[in-house]
């Protein structure tokens, strides 16, 4: 992994960059994320860097980092962010991410505006009236160079915040701007595909919708396919090339990152939690288990509680 060139950071970043970083701190008090007035938009502080890394699903999405950096992985892939970057998630996936630069007195500090496929819908019709470019590349993420004027237009937003009326009106239409600068930017055309109701990316979308919302039920590809009105074949060659896994392997990442929020939260223990999320075998679960997380169930939440009640996040 490169390590992440340090000129983004603390006292030489841009006026606005020192901002949004202000504004975000206001309403994001302490580590975590928090929703603002907007609906949709929220901001994330981290206080320091995580030597274990977290495993969740990101959401479709675009990221304005203010402070800091962040790697996240997907399948093979390894992805770097910072303040310099943008990253956009096109459907929800699962990721394993990790904080690489934070710290208290400069935290990790986010915005981060959800993509709703209608709303994308809506403006690529006035951004590309005359057609989208094609692409060949329909991946789940992608980073690209931070838009000055996105940054802006983050900070107006947030400042918006402050009349709880104006928020309400003006907020929405905030962004609308930055989600059209986003699609008149280089990343554009890809974050189009978000939209289009006949492109790939929107049909593993919907495949994508029916595995979260049903992951501890059997499933076959051949329905997700129809689903995705796709042919078994193409539906599996657009899954893997969006998500770069095939739709067996998403959904057992979601079941054993689930099993693991139960055990977690104290809820359930390793045999109870791998039959809430369909696993029939115990034996099957704790292996499969052991290869994703790097330890067995047991010792991999006694871990976590530890590492937990050393930060006082119990």
């Amino acid at each position: 992994m490169k390590p992440i060139s340090k000129k983004t950071s603390g006292s030489n970043q841009g006026p606005d960059l020192v901002r949004l970083g202000q504004l975000i701190k206001a309403y994001a008090p302490h580590d975590g994320k928090f929703e603002l007035k907007v609906p949709g938009v929220h901001v994330v502080r981290r206080s320091r860097t995580n030597a274990q890394k977290a495993h969740n699903v990101a959401q479709a999405a675009v990221c304005v980092v203010a402070q800091g950096a962040k790697s996240l992985m997907l399948g093979r892939e390894v992805f770097e962010y910072d303040s310099s970057k943008m990253i956009v998630f096109s459907v929800d996936v699962p990721i394993t991410s990790q904080v690489t630069r934070a710290s208290f007195a400069e935290p990790f500090l986010s915005l981060v505006v959800d993509l709703n496929p209608q709303k994308i819908t809506d403006l690529v019709l006035k951004v590309y009236p005359h057609g989208i470019p094609p692409i060949r590349d329909p991946r789940a993420v992608y980073v690209g160079p931070s838009d000055d004027k996105i940054q802006n237009a983050a900070i107006r937003l947030i400042e918006l915040m402050a009349q709880p009326g104006d928020a309400e009106f003006l907020g929405p239409l905030i962004v609308d701007e930055i989600l059209i600068r986003l699609l008149r930017g280089p990343m554009g055309a890809k974050v189009a595909q978000i939209g289009l109701a006949d492109s790939g990316v929107q049909g593993v979308a919907k495949a994508i919708n029916w595995l979260r919302d049903h992951f501890a039920q059997p499933v076959k590809v051949e329905a997700l396919a129809k689903l995705a009105n796709m042919s078994a074949t193409t539906f599996h060659m657009h899954f893997k090339a969006v998500t770069s896994m095939s739709p067996l392997q998403y959904q057992k990442v979601l079941r054993l990152q689930e099993a693991r929020r139960l055990m977690l939260s104290g809820m359930m223990d390793a045999g109870i939690s791998s039959q809430q999320v369909g696993y029939v075998s115990a034996s099957q679960f704790s292996r499969e288990y052991g290869r994703f997380f790097g330890a067995a169930p047991t010792q991999d939440i006694a871990k976590l509680r530890e590492q937990m009640v050393g930060v006082g996040e119990v």
